[in-house]
C-alpha cells in the first residue's frame, strides 16, 4: 500500500479520466448499431477498463527491475510465437488474420518489444552490432505482424524503436542516416501514388503503380489521403463523412449521444467504435470536447517522460521512455488519419476505442512506468551479473 502513495497522480488520474470518456462514446456510437450486443459494446469496454485497472496496480507495485530481468526475454518469444500462431490458425476478418482466439498478438508484441529493448540495449554498446540486435527486435516481429496484414500495428513499432535507440545512444552515425533514408523513400511512395493519380493517361498510371512496392489496399488508402475526391462514394466514403462529424461539431458540439452522422449510418457502424471513434467525440463534444481529451492525452505523456527523465536507472528511462513514445503514436496516428493528415490505418485510439486486448496492454505499459517512479533509486541485485 505504501508503494502505491508514491504513483505519479497526475498520470494515473488522466487514464482515469480517457477510459470514463470511452465508456461514454463506446456507448454513443453503439447505439447506432442494429445488434443488442454491439448496443451493450460500452459494458464490456467498462468491464476491460476496471480488469485493466487491476493489472495497473499490480504492475505498478511489481519492481520493474525483477520484471525485467526475468520476462523481457520470455515475454519477447511468446509474443513471436503467437504472432506466427495467429498466421496459421487466426480468425480471417476483413482480408487480415489479426485475431487469435478473443484477443490479438500484435498488441501484445508492442509491449514486449519495449521490453526487450529496454532489458538489452544498456548493454548492447554503442556499435553496429548493437544497432543491427535492436534493428532485429523490431523487424522481426513488424514483417509477422505485415504479413496478417496489419501495416498501421508494424509501423507503431518504428518509432518506438527509433525513440529508444536514439535514447540509448546507439551508433547514431549509422543510425540516423537510415531514418533519413525511411522518410524520402515513405515520400517517394506516397509521391509516386499523387503521380499516377494525375498521370496524363491511364496506360502510365497502371505502370507507376505496377512499379510501387506496396499491397492494393495498402496503395488505396495513400491514395484516398493524397486524392480524396478520387473514391469519395467507396474507399475515400470513410475519411469523408469523419470529416463531415468534425466539422459539424463547431464550438461545442451538439451534445453527447446526439450526433447525427453516426445514426444516419453516414460514418459505418463498424468504425464508428474503433478507427474514427474520434470523429464521433469530435462532433458531440465539438472543438471544446476534443481539445478537453487532447489534454488528457498530453498530460498522460509528459507524465511518462517526466519519469523517464527523472528516471536514475537506464533501463528504467527506456522502458518509459518506450510506453510514452507507443501511446504518443497511437494518438497521433488516430487523430491525424481522422482529420486527413495521414492515410488511414487500424489504429485504436488510446482507452476511447473499443477494443479489449489493446485496452488492457497500454494499462499494463503504464503501471510499469509507475514502477519505475516508485522504485526510483532502490537498489537492485539483479542486475549486477547481468
Amino acid at each position: 500500500m505504501k508503494k502505491l502513495l508514491r504513483l505519479n497522480v497526475p498520470m494515473l488520474l488522466a487514464m482515469l479520466a480517457l477510459c470514463v470518456v470511452g465508456v461514454v462514446f463506446v456507448r454513443s456510437a453503439g447505439s447506432s448499431r442494429a445488434s443488442l450486443i454491439l448496443q451493450n459494446a460500452w459494458r464490456a469496454h467498462a468491464f476491460t477498463a476496471a480488469f485493466g485497472l487491476g493489472v495497473y496496480f499490480a504492475c505498478a507495485c511489481v519492481d520493474y527491475r525483477k520484471l525485467l530481468y526475468w520476462t523481457a526475454l520470455p515475454f519477447f518469444g511468446v509474443a513471436l510465437v503467437l504472432l506466427v500462431a495467429v498466421l496459421l490458425f487466426g480468425s480471417e476478418i476483413y482480408g487480415g488474420k489479426r485475431w487469435l482466439w478473443f484477443f490479438q498478438p500484435s498488441e501484445v508484441a508492442k509491449l514486449a518489444v519495449v521490453f526487450l529493448l529496454a532489458r538489452f540495449l544498456p548493454r548492447a554498446g554503442g556499435g553496429a552490432r548493437g544497432l543491427a540486435a535492436g534493428l532485429a527486435a523490431v523487424a522481426v516481429p513488424a514483417a509477422l505482424i505485415l504479413a496478417e496484414p496489419d501495416l498501421g500495428t508494424a509501423l507503431v513499432l518504428v518509432p518506438t524503436g527509433v525513440a529508444m535507440l536514439l535514447a540509448a545512444r546507439i551508433c547514431r552515425k549509422i543510425l540516423v542516416p537510415l531514418l533519413v533514408a525511411g522518410f524520402v523513400a515513405g515520400g517517394a511512395v506516397v509521391g509516386a501514388v499523387w503521380c499516377a493519380e494525375h498521370a496524363s493517361t491511364p496506360e502510365r498510371q497502371a505502370k507507376i503503380y505496377r512499379n510501387i512496392p506496396l499491397k492494393p489496399h495498402q496503395i488505396k488508402r495513400i491514395k484516398v489521403f493524397v486524392a480524396p475526391e478520387s473514391d469519395p462514394y467507396a474507399s475515400g466514403w470513410n475519411l469523408r463523412q469523419a470529416l463531415l462529424s468534425i466539422g459539424s461539431g463547431s464550438m461545442h458540439g451538439k451534445g453527447v449521444g446526439k450526433g447525427d452522422v453516426k445514426f444516419l449510418g453516414y460514418l459505418p457502424p463498424s468504425v464508428s467504435m474503433n478507427d474514427f471513434i474520434f470523429a464521433v467525440l469530435a462532433e458531440e463534444t465539438g472543438f471544446v470536447g476534443t481539445c478537453g481529451t487532447l489534454a488528457l492525452f498530453a498530460v498522460l505523456v509528459f507524465s511518462a517522460l517526466w519519469i523517464a527523465f527523472r528516471s536514475e536507472d537506464e533501463r528504467g528511462r527506456l522502458l518509459a521512455l518506450g510506453v510514452a513514445v507507443l501511446a504518443f503514436t497511437h494518438v497521433y496516428i488516430n487523430v491525424a488519419m481522422s482529420v486527413g493528415l495521414m492515410p488511414i490505418t487500424g489504429l485504436p485510439l488510446p482507452f476511447v476505442s473499443a477494443g479489449k486486448t489493446f485496452l488492457v496492454v497500454i494499462m499494463a505499459a503504464l503501471g510499469v512506468v509507475q514502477s519505475v517512479n516508485i522504485h526510483k533509486g532502490e537498489e537492485e541485485q539483479c542486475w549486477k551479473n547481468s
